[in-house]
């Protein structure tokens, strides 16, 4: 097992690709860690990772960019570059991710593996996200999620067996005893009713991938017995509220401290998001819109036991950047190609990518299979 640079091997450097943390050496493991050694699995290994999961592509002030296996010159996705590049190549079985917005989901979506996030709190984070002591591992404590990278969606399943259930060190922990992970992924699933939107109906999104995840959408109703209708939630972009959110989880007098004592602790582009003069109505209105959006899914999902989307909204692109700049024509923010993943962090709600299909160039394309609230089964 490999496991991302984000989560603590005790004993082990866990830089979490920031200088700040650069020789970082925690003192106790993560629980999941703990239960995959308990389970018998082997160590091999940290991946690299965004600078402490702010960002959706490998590329850090500490480490080499991570690069895609099927194209060097393209990005892998991120933040768990290297647990995804790890399982595509065979240098692991399998690995362990992390997912505050999709860091699990996008690079399996552009590495052409399969990553899976679960409900909020079926597996227990600690000290990752929970442990104040240490400023930007700390955030992110109602959105982050921990899980596995595999080839096959049995091995992710497997994985969950061992790391899923509750732990007290985790507030926001929760039960699994309503899920066989390792039955779940057998058997059909003909007569599920299935709700499938390309784009949220605001989203730009690359021609080639809507083809794509359309057809896999397509599979579902005539080759696995289910009845597919295009329908999505309705609500308006929430990028904005997700950005604030993330800043609102963010230990900001932490980490400026860091920044005071080394301005070189962080990047530049991480230094300004936690030295912007972020305002109580900026932090309220996302709290709000967050309702917002978990009470249209809950609304969608009273119809529908599944819901899929592209993973994310293009293929892979060059390095170095942390986004295309247009996509189907239109300019897009830089993180204006990752608009689906993040949503289900937002709710809670469980998601996988999996492999949909290949663009002409040869660049791995996902879907992305979202279930009701505690719907992992």
């Amino acid at each position: 097992v490999a496991i991302k640079d984000l989560i603590s091997t005790q004993g082990i450097t866990t830089a979490g690709g920031a200088r700040a943390y650069a020789d970082f050496v925690p003192d106790e493991d993560d629980i999941v860690v703990e239960r995959l050694k308990a389970a018998g699995a082997i160590i091999l290994g940290k991946t690299n990772v965004a600078e402490l999961g702010y960002g959706a592509v490998g590329h850090n002030p500490v480490f080499a960019t991570t690069r895609n296996p099927w194209a060097p010159e393209r990005t892998s996705g991120g933040s768990s570059a290297g647990s995804a590049v790890a399982v595509a190549t065979g240098m692991a079985p399998v690995a362990l991710g992390s997912d505050g917005g999709g860091s699990i989901r996008i690079p399996a979506a552009l590495c052409g593996v399969v990553g899976y996030k679960a409900s909020m709190g079926r597996v227990p984070l600690y000290p990752g996200c929970r442990d104040e002591r240490y400023p930007g591992f700390s955030g992110w404590e109602s959105i982050e999620h921990i899980g596995p990278l595999a080839r096959t969606v049995a091995d992710v399943a497997l994985i969950m067996s061992v790391i899923a259930g509750p732990d007290p060190r985790d507030r926001l922990s929760i039960p699994c005893a309503d899920v066989d992970w390792l039955r779940s992924p057998l058997g059909g699933i003909g007569g599920l009713r299935i709700a499938y939107t390309p784009d949220w109906g605001y989203a730009p999104v690359d021609p080639e991938v809507r083809d794509i995840a359309a057809r896999a959408a397509r599979v579902f109703e005539r080759e696995l017995g289910c009845h597919v209708e295009e329908a999505g939630p309705g609500f308006a972009d929430p990028a904005a509220a997700f950005e604030a959110l993330v800043a609102l989880e963010t230990d900001l007098v932490g980490m400026r401290r860091q920044l005071a004592a080394d301005p070189r602790a962080y990047s530049p582009g991480l230094a300004a998001m936690v030295q912007r003069a972020w305002s109580a109505t900026e932090f309220t209105d996302a709290i709000v819109q967050r309702k917002r959006v978990a009470n249209a899914m809950w609304r969608l999902m009273r119809s529908h036991d599944l819901l899929l989307t592209p993973t994310v909204a293009a293929p892979a692109f060059e390095l170095e950047i942390a986004g295309p700049a247009t996509i189907a024509g239109q300019p897009v923010p830089p993180q204006g190609w990752t608009p689906f993943t993040y949503i289900m962090n937002l709710t809670g709600q469980p998601a996988i990518s999996v492999p949909a299909g290949w663009t002409r160039a040869g660049l791995p394309v996902g879907l992305h299979i979202c279930g009701p609230h505690l719907g992992d089964a």
